[in-house]
């Protein structure tokens, strides 16, 4: 009987540690994901940068969601909400098992402290503009709070789903100063900030407290361990860092390699239909040639954009022929064909009626000036071909385009200067108010209006699209803004992105968001296979 015992305990203690030796084994999944540039700073008030957003998203949470459609507001931090009559108050009624990475609850008293800082006029958001007109937020409770506006916005909620909103923690802000989200970040998204090398890599941890998820997802905890954002700036090196297992997703693969990654073995690629990424030649109208709306529709009728979406994104792009995307909420389908639509010839007419006759060289002059302009853009090889077929639809017509690029670091300084006469860009946006009102508005002069349109029409139209209580008065104001915007031809129209994700065999759950230009978003149904 002894020696039976003790042949017990032996077999007991080798099956218990049989049994741990596959855990203890286990390796944290690990995900990279590639991506051509970096944000400047992962503070969410301090910056636009479409590369914040997508990390952020994964930093932070939002009081609201966004469902696949991008049109469809769910709840986030808050669970429900009340709107005033008046549309001056929105009470929300925040979750009670939210905690931060560092393992703190969050209150209402967080929430109250972000969203007043990024009103803050000292902290001179650049974004301060697009949550509307704050004039309070106010702690109710614990965990309610009154978000007080000075007058109704309408875009409210879609704007408070933006990464721009996301709840930060005081301690972490104070502690920091102005090296909070360069240095570290304390959030309540799904991963947590480990390290960051500007321009190289990004590093997350999961935050083990996670879960409370938004409802459009499966998972309402993180499944990977670790996520590392890591930057390829050249496109052929990120494609083929792809294919060689040295990445693990990527929504910057470049257009021309999508159709064979489709036959790579292992690839796996997803597409969301309903992101806006808008690419448009915008005019700065206060300049001698730009000033001229002839001129400005003539471009319109010269840019053979069918053309540029088969050379320049072998057809994973969609030809814009109107101001506003017909994506976004209240996008009206009759503002088609109020922008010249691709025809040479009439946009030769249009510079002959408009007194721009051709010179000696084939540049059309009127009054001593030529049909010359100077167009800033982003150095990229997309930007750059872009920018020379524009340049050739615009010679055939007899108008001169000079093409100054800039890296990626510079750019936004040197379009700061207003030395240019026309610009190249891209931009996310969900509704037809947010955008008429952040980019037209005279108010929004010299940055976001980079086009220094100043247009009291424009104007009131805005603030009425922004102001409406009902959906009535909203539609017709942005259908009303459109119409103007697109008479008026303030820029020109080129190509909205499809939004692709490419991942490996080794990744599973992908489905590609796009709020904001993210296609991982929160990433909860992500599982990576060791």
């Amino acid at each position: 009987m002894h020696c039976s015992s003790r042949l017990s305990i032996v077999l007991s203690t080798m099956m218990v540690a049989g049994a741990a030796l596959p855990a203890m084994a286990q390796q944290p999944s690990v995900l990279t994901v590639l991506r051509v540039a970096d944000a400047d700073t992962y503070d969410p008030i301090r910056t636009t940068s479409t590369r914040m957003g997508e990390v952020m998203f994964m930093l932070g949470d939002t009081l609201v969601s966004m469902d696949y459609d991008l049109k469809t507001v769910k709840p986030g931090l808050a669970e429900k909400w009340e709107i005033s009559d008046d549309g001056l108050r929105y009470r929300f009624t925040l979750r009670q098992d939210v905690k931060y990475c560092d393992g703190r609850p969050m209150k209402a008293e967080d929430v109250a402290y972000s969203l007043k800082r990024l009103a803050d006029p000292a902290n001179k958001s650049p974004i301060r503009n697009k949550v509307g007109p704050i004039k309070d937020v106010v702690v109710v409770d614990d965990h309610t709070i009154d978000y007080i506006l000075s007058a109704p916005f309408s875009d409210t909620l879609y704007q408070l789903a933006l990464p721009f909103t996301s709840i930060v923690d005081k301690n972490a802000v104070e502690k920091l100063g102005p090296n909070f989200g360069t240095q570290g970040f304390n959030g309540t998204g799904p991963y947590c900030w480990q390290s960051w090398t500007p321009r190289q890599q990004l590093v997350l941890t999961k935050n083990p407290y996670y879960n409370w998820g938004p409802s459009i997802y499966k998972n309402p905890s993180p499944q990977v361990d670790q996520i590392i954002w890591k930057v390829v700036p050249e496109s052929n090196t990120l494609m083929a860092a792809i294919q060689s297992r040295q990445g693990d997703t990527s929504q910057n693969v470049p257009t021309f390699a999508l159709e064979s990654m489709k036959r790579v073995p292992g690839m796996q690629l997803s597409h969301q239909t309903a992101a806006i990424d808008d690419y448009f030649l915008g005019f700065r109208v206060n300049k001698p040639v730009m000033q001229d709306l002839a001129v400005r529709r003539a471009i319109n009728a010269a840019i053979d954009r069918d053309t540029i979406v088969k050379a320049i994104y072998f057809g994973y792009a969609d030809p814009r022929r109107t101001m506003a995307n017909p994506n976004a909420v209240d996008y009206d389908p009759g503002s088609e064909g109020l922008l010249p639509s691709y025809d040479p010839a009439a946009a030769m007419a249009m510079l002959d009626e408009a007194g721009w006759k051709p010179g000696a060289d084939g540049i059309r002059e009127k009054n001593g000036v030529r049909a010359s302009f100077l167009v800033y853009g982003s150095r990229n090889d997309v930007t750059s071909r872009l920018a020379e077929t524009i340049q050739a639809n615009l010679r055939k017509v007899g108008i001169d385009m000079r093409i100054q690029l800039w890296d990626n670091t510079a750019v936004w300084g040197k379009l700061a200067t207003q030395e240019f006469d026309a610009f190249i860009m891209n931009l996310p946006y969900i509704t037809v108010s947010e955008w008429a009102n952040f980019y037209f508005r005279s108010a929004q002069m010299p940055t976001p209006n980079r086009m220094n349109w100043n247009d009291k029409e424009t104007d009131e139209l805005a603030a009425q699209a922004s102001a409406a209580t009902t959906d009535e008065s909203r539609v017709a104001a942005t259908k009303a803004l459109q119409k103007r915007l697109s008479e008026q031809a303030v820029w020109a129209p080129l190509v909205n992105v499809q939004l692709w994700n490419v991942s490996n065999d080794r990744v599973e759950g992908i489905k590609p968001h796009g709020l904001y230009g993210a296609a991982l978003y929160k990433g909860l149904d992500i599982r990576v296979k060791n």
